[in-house]
């Protein structure tokens, strides 16, 4: 489905790029483009994937986090060791590892 998604939005772009139909398909286009974003159910479906995204994602570091912990943490950069520990207090403070609050 991803692959088919990204093929269609592709072949949308080379066709608004490589067209000569002239503004008013393009204006066409990009009303049909609007509608289909506000469309409800292609919301929550976004919405729905960027959720389990951000799921997923806290699930992977806090594995890796587990299984990993300090060991890596004198051998990392400064700079990422500072932000393991600060995804650290976030999670801590009741936000999420994306530093966003869980609503």
């Amino acid at each position: 489905m991803r692959y088919r998604l990204t093929f269609i939005a592709g072949l949308a772009c080379g066709y608004v790029l490589g067209t000569r139909a002239g503004r008013e398909r393009y204006e066409q286009l990009k009303k049909s483009a609007r509608q289909v974003s506000q469309n409800p159910a292609v919301r929550n479906a976004a919405e729905a994937a960027a959720q389990t995204g951000r799921e997923l994602a806290g699930k992977a570091y806090h594995s890796v986090n587990d299984v990993v912990g300090d060991r890596l943490g004198d051998k990392l950069p400064d700079s990422v060791a500072h932000r393991v520990r600060s995804l650290r207090e976030r999670s801590q403070n009741g936000q999420d590892d994306w530093g966003t609050s869980n609503t």
